[in-house]
């Protein structure tokens, strides 16, 4: 079922939809992350795709707000894993509220990689949980670089609740071309656009 616009589609449905789209920008945007290299990784079902491909990445520090990230990364043992503590959204294992945000300002990090339940064609990310949508601001600021993953199912969709700008994204990894109207700001504001095939 898809999502109303105040409501989200399920965790486990999430999971599924788009999974081998999530795999490859997951892939994409990990390439672009060096060895070495300190990062958040926020709440997503593509974050998690990301943190799946960064196992074989070594000397990496990832302050992460979601559960199934940090278990992920468990497995590498060239991985500083901190979870920065908060109130537990049992429905995905996403952690938000003032802590969460408290714990991220403690960091300034090399890259954020946030997720967005929409983009909408005004190039503005999009989600349904003010708590949640406070941390990805918080990770924003604290990040030297900032890496959207999305895949193109976040195009046609809408939720009522505003992370951030693609003008304050350094690159948008994603499956598909994004509209003509986000391509061109995107090119206005120098937002590089990455695509996975």
């Amino acid at each position: 079922m898809l999502a109303s616009g105040v409501e989200n589609i399920g965790y486990e449905d999430r999971r599924s939809l788009r999974a081998e789209e999530k795999e490859r920008i997951g892939r994409l945007c990990a390439q672009a992350i060096p060895e070495g290299a300190s990062l958040f990784l926020n709440i997503g079902t593509t974050t998690e795709a990301v943190a799946r491909a960064l196992i074989g990445h070594r000397s990496l520090m990832v302050v992460t707000n979601n559960l199934n990230v940090a278990n992920i990364l468990a497995r590498n043992p060239g991985c500083e894993v901190i979870v920065a503590g908060g109130v537990l959204r049992r429905a995905d294992a996403g952690l938000v509220g003032d802590m969460t945000m408290e714990v991220v300002r403690q960091f300034k990090v090399d890259v954020a990689v946030i997720g967005a339940s929409a983009l909408d064609e005004a190039g503005d990310l999009l989600d349904f949980d003010v708590r949640e949508v406070k941390v990805a601001q918080a990770i924003l600021a604290q990040a030297r670089r900032r890496f959207l993953v999305a895949d193109r199912s976040k195009f046609t969709r809408t939720a009522p609740v505003r992370i951030a700008s693609l003008s304050e994204v350094d690159v948008f990894f994603t499956d598909a071309p994004p509209p003509a109207a986000v391509q061109a700001a995107c090119a206005g504001w120098g937002t590089e656009i990455a695509v996975a095939t």
